[in-house]
């Protein structure tokens, strides 16, 4: 509501001080208009319930209550103007600017209200429910006979073909009566399943005609054993491109698949579309990335044991290995909050524009131990993050939300980078012990002596660490300030 009283002012102000009106007192005229105005508006949004307070109000509902209270706002201020039009000759043209500023700033208010609040809401640590305890297979695992053999072959290539089978023969026992293939996207069928029955759940349906991946996910890890393994398929992002444009000609194949992005990746993820998405326009397909596939796995309990892709589809192999508190879908805005070490060594969340995949958060530990670090300290070959990501990291356009941390004293404009609980366990006790000393910035010496190798990075962490404490941190900041300036136009340093 005080926010709605601000924009209230922001837009009157705006009207009749920059727009062209025929009255030369406009502020005098109209200030019976505004109040009025103004109070219209608010009992209009509070009838709409737009100011309860709730943890997080949908975007779809909250703008939805916008425009139903904007709505009611203009028909309560038109029969006013009727009323008065004996006494006062108010403009409908203002009448009609004030109303659409007014709707435009609160509908951009609240995207930028959601966006931040979804970035709060991300948990980057994994939460763990109470184990079930010792579990073993209720039954003893036995080999189903010939004729059998041959049938369950028979079937498991005709749905994924010999190339398929053949890979994943080498990591599972088909012929094992506790290993179950499937083939469905109903939940009800992981839910019937009794618990500990086989150590091996296998779902040949592609992931992406499947509603409900987490919650299948979370029933599959409730009736595996320790240590069961999940095996499940899907049809990856890139795949679904390249397939895509072989079906048209070269040119119209961009044209027809910049529309089809638009449908199939941009409005399953905006948060106003997301619902009409999935459960009006197209319930039983989507595109997955590879990243989302692994992260959601992650989330949901699982560790990644072997991925590969035949043909269109791409196969997961992956292993129980805890029990997760939840496995609801996951809110995504475009801010991201990470937590990370601060002065002191406590933690704190910078908040960066989106540029992964959702559920990537949880892939940190499979990526450094499966790829390691690249030059730079960056992770080589990072899958979890996506063709706008680069061009916006490249360019550091991702860090400017950080400006947030600036303002709160988090950080200050130079310094070390902050970085990750995963990150700081590299580095060398001397180094995490100095590094808790000091504000991590916004601008790190990493740009004033571009190191490569992890030793180095440290060593350029270090003196400037050390010069900070001989020298005095607003002298040895100065000096880096223009160090880093100069490698960035000069030298052209990018960031990876």
């Amino acid at each position: 509501m005080l926010t709605d009283i601000l924009l209230l002012a922001i837009s009157f102000f705006v009207v009749l001080a920059w727009f062209p009106l025929t009255t030369q007192i406009p502020f005098q005229k109209y200030n019976v208009f505004g109040v009025i105005f103004s109070a219209a508006w608010l009992i209009s949004n509070y009838l709409c319930h737009r100011y309860v307070r709730v943890k997080l109000l949908g975007l779809g509902l909250s703008v939805g209550r916008l425009l139903l209270a904007s709505f009611v706002t203009f028909g309560m201020m038109m029969l006013y103007m009727d009323i008065a039009s004996g006494n006062t000759q108010y403009s409908i043209v203002v009448l009609l600017t004030i109303w659409l500023i007014m709707l435009t700033v609160s509908v951009i208010y609240l995207f930028l209200h959601h966006a931040y609040k979804y970035a709060t809401m991300t948990e980057v640590q994994l939460e763990r429910a109470p184990e079930r305890g010792p579990t073993t297979v209720l039954r003893p695992a036995q080999q189903v006979d010939e004729d059998y053999r041959q049938e369950i072959a028979a079937n498991v290539i005709g749905t994924v073909g010999d190339e398929a089978w053949k890979y994943l023969k080498t990591h599972v026992d088909f012929y094992s009566t506790n290993t179950l293939v499937m083939r469905t996207g109903e939940l009800f069928n992981f839910q019937q399943l009794m618990p500990f029955r086989y150590d091996v759940l296998i779902n040949l349906l592609p992931l992406n005609h499947i509603h409900g991946i987490n919650q299948m996910f979370g029933q599959v890890n409730d009736r595996l054993p320790d240590d069961g393994m999940w095996i499940c398929c899907f049809e990856s992002h890139s795949s679904y491109k390249r397939r895509f444009l072989a079906k048209y000609p070269p040119v119209i194949n961009q044209v027809f698949y910049f529309f089809n992005y638009l449908y199939k990746r941009v409005l399953p993820h905006l948060m106003l579309t997301r619902r009409m998405y999935f459960e009006i326009i197209e319930s039983d397909t989507r595109v997955l990335s590879h990243a989302e596939v692994l992260g959601r796995l992650c989330y949901c309990g699982f560790s990644i044991v072997d991925t590969r892709r035949i043909g269109d589809l791409t196969y997961v192999i992956a292993r129980r290995q805890f029990r997760p508190k939840t496995v609801e879908t996951r809110l995504y805005g475009v801010l991201v909050g990470l937590d990370r070490h601060g002065r002191d060594g406590r933690m704190f969340r910078v908040y960066k524009f989106r540029t992964m995949h959702p559920y990537s958060e949880f892939l940190q530990q499979y990526i450094y131990d499966k790829y390691h670090l690249a030059a730079g300290g960056k992770f080589n070959h990072d899958i979890r993050v996506t063709t706008r990501g680069k061009m916006l990291r490249r360019y550091w356009l991702d860090e400017l939300p950080m400006v947030i941390n600036l303002l709160r004293g988090e950080m200050k404009l130079v310094g070390v980078r902050p970085i990750s609980d995963q990150y700081f366990r590299l580095y060398s006790t001397e180094l995490q012990e100095k590094r808790n000393q000091h504000k991590p910035g916004l601008l790190p010496p990493f740009y004033a002596d571009m190191p490569n190798t992890l030793e180095e990075i440290e060593a350029s962490e270090m003196r400037y660490l050390v010069s900070c404490e001989q020298k005095g941190t607003l002298r040895t900041d100065f000096c880096y300030f223009w160090k880093i300036i100069f490698t960035i136009l000069f030298k052209r340093a990018r960031s990876h």
